[in-house]
């Protein structure tokens, strides 16, 4: 993996959205239902919103009813990190970028073959580079 990625928080600010600072950088939650690839069928990969990184690819992504969008593995091993996270009266796994630590969403062990697994994916840290026309 390349070197991490660390930028202060004036430099996140200057960088991102609200929105995209408030998710990736405060682990913060879009709305359900809202994120702008929810319900996108489009094919490319989805890459990190702070560093660039790729994260998830559109094969693997599907529709689990949640209003958020889901992938069954990420796209390469060690490009996401997991936490244990322990908020909100629950416990869940967190899921970060592993170059940057820009908080991405959590991991369920309710997705669908192959690998069991439903990566719920914040929209607002992911940005869809659409796969190039051959």
């Amino acid at each position: 993996m390349a070197d991490k990625i660390v930028k202060d928080e004036t430099e996140w600010k200057q960088k991102l959205t609200p929105e995209q600072y408030h998710v990736t950088r405060e682990a913060g939650t879009e709305r359900a239902f809202t994120g702008k690839y929810w319900k996108t069928k489009d094919s490319g990969v989805y890459h990190c919103v702070c560093c660039g990184e790729p994260l998830f690819d559109s094969t693997t992504k599907f529709d689990s009813g949640s209003g958020w969008p889901s992938f069954y593995q990420a796209a390469e091993q060690g490009k996401v990190i997991e936490h244990k996270d322990s908020s909100y009266g629950m416990v869940r796994t967190e899921v970060r970028c592993a170059k940057c630590d820009a908080h991405l969403g959590h991991v369920f062990e309710d997705g669908p073959a192959p690998t069991g697994l439903r990566y719920c994916m914040n929209s607002a840290a992911l940005d869809l580079k659409p796969e190039e026309k051959k």
